[in-house]
Formats: C-alpha cells, sequence, structure tokens
C-alpha cells in the first residue's frame, strides 16, 4: 500500500476551493470514493485523516473545502460566520457541495458511478443535503450531523442508502428532530437507517473533542460502533470492487 495525497483546486462560480485526495498508488484501476463533509472547523487535520482512511480501506478519498479558500477558523465567532451563511442558504450551500462531488467525479483516480458522502457535525448535514438533493451517491452517511431539512425544498428521489450515526445525548439535535429526520427518510422510502447512541453526545467521532460543558465530548465505543456500521455500509454499496479493509 502507497498512500499519495495531493490537493486539489476546483471552483464554485468565482469561489476557489481546495479539497484533499487521497488514494492507493498500488490500485492502478479507479476506485470508488469517498467524499469528505468537514465540520464547522473547516477541512482541517481531522477531515484530511478521514480521506487517508478512506485510501486505506482501498477507497479515494476527497475531503471537499466547503468553506472555499481552505478556509480554516479557529474562534467559535470565526466557525459561525462561515458555517452559518451556508446553513441559512442551502441553495448556496447544495451548489457548493455539487461543484466538489463534480470535482472528484473527474479526477483520474475515482469511478465515478461509485461514489458515496460521509459528513461530520456541520458536514453530517451536508452528506444528507447531497441525498436529499438525489445526487447520485451510493451512499451518505452522517456523523453527529446536523439534521434539519432545508425548508421549501421540494423532495427528490433519495438515491443513496442513508446511514445516520447519532449521539442520543447531542444538545445540538434534539429528540424532535431526530423523530422529524425519521419521518423525512421513511416518506422518501429510501434504505436508510438511523443508530442513536446512548451516553453519547456531540462530536463522539473526534478523539480530541473535550468539552463537556458545551456537549462536545469524543465516545471511543460509539466512535468504533459507527466506524463499523460506516465499513460495513461501504462494503456492501461497494462490493463490486472487492475493496480490502487494512487493518
Amino acid at each position: 500500500m502507497r498512500i499519495i495525497t495531493k490537493p486539489v483546486e476546483y471552483k464554485d462560480g468565482a469561489q476557489t476551493c481546495v479539497g484533499f485526495l487521497a488514494w492507493d498508488e498500488s490500485y492502478a484501476d479507479p476506485k470508488p470514493c469517498v467524499l469528505i463533509n468537514h465540520a464547522w472547523g473547516g477541512l482541517d487535520g481531522f477531515a484530511q485523516d478521514q480521506a487517508i482512511q478512506m485510501a486505506a480501506m482501498g477507497y479515494v478519498g476527497f475531503a471537499l473545502d466547503n468553506y472555499g479558500d481552505g478556509a480554516l477558523p479557529e474562534t467559535t465567532d470565526d466557525k459561525m460566520a462561515l458555517m452559518g451563511p451556508l446553513k441559512d442558504d442551502r441553495a448556496a450551500l447544495l451548489k457548493r457541495l455539487k461543484a466538489g462531488y463534480k470535482a472528484a467525479a473527474a479526477l483520474e483516480q475515482v469511478d465515478k458511478t461509485h461514489m458515496a458522502a460521509v459528513g461530520f457535525c456541520f458536514g453530517g448535514l451536508c452528506a444528507l443535503d447531497m441525498a436529499r438533493a438525489g445526487m447520485d451517491l451510493k451512499a451518505a452517511v452522517s456523523f453527529h450531523g446536523l439534521l434539519d431539512a432545508p425548508e421549501g425544498a421540494k423532495p427528490k428521489k433519495i438515491k443513496a442508502k442513508v446511514l445516520v450515526a447519532h449521539g442520543w445525548d447531542d444538545p445540538m439535535v434534539p429528540p424532535a428532530q431526530v423523530t422529524a429526520l425519521g419521518q423525512e427518510l421513511a416518506a422518501s422510502k429510501c434504505d436508510w437507517q438511523l443508530h442513536a447512541y446512548g451516553q453519547t453526545s456531540h462530536a463522539f467521532m473526534v478523539p480530541d473533542a473535550n468539552d463537556a460543558k458545551n456537549g462536545l465530548k469524543f465516545n471511543e465505543d460509539s466512535a468504533r460502533r459507527a466506524t463499523l456500521a460506516t465499513q460495513d455500509l461501504l462494503q456492501e454499496v461497494f462490493g463490486m470492487h472487492n475493496a480490502v479493509v487494512h487493518t
């Protein structure tokens, strides 16, 4: 195995975005691609690590730059200043997501007929919105994601198999939103599953999350279970490529 990484520049209109590509050079043929949607901190080391992990599993990992310009906000105010406008304007967010999808699909390393999307926190919302828009994805996975649907959007046929990994004690997503998402996905008649983990808060997938006061806390058990569920789903939808999980 020889994993290669490099930045990939793409455009959303006039906005320049800089994605992060990871793939195993030992594979000669195009492989399935997993798009990584970053959390509110931007395309940081955690998002890059997720792309590398996908490459280690035999896929292509492509972390999207949903803020543009490779922005990495540091303070809570700075993060909200970048995330807020996109969350408030879901049409603009979807346009940005489609630009990243298109850029990944055009890469020589990628089999564009076999793509999936995952995301964390704000990125979980992004992954769900990609599925909601009927984008050609085999799977969409939300980890401790924001779950509210775009207001007034006309529902599209969801092609992706959807997995939602949710911490039941997440203060950012009350149980009513979880129920609403279940009703939304059931009405869409897509293939979906929702895993709610007890004694688990927001950011449970992030090893350095340690802010219990604000409900941000890594949970090793829940992270492991969510990872295994995701690996199982990806193997299911990408099975024809015989990608191997390296341990």
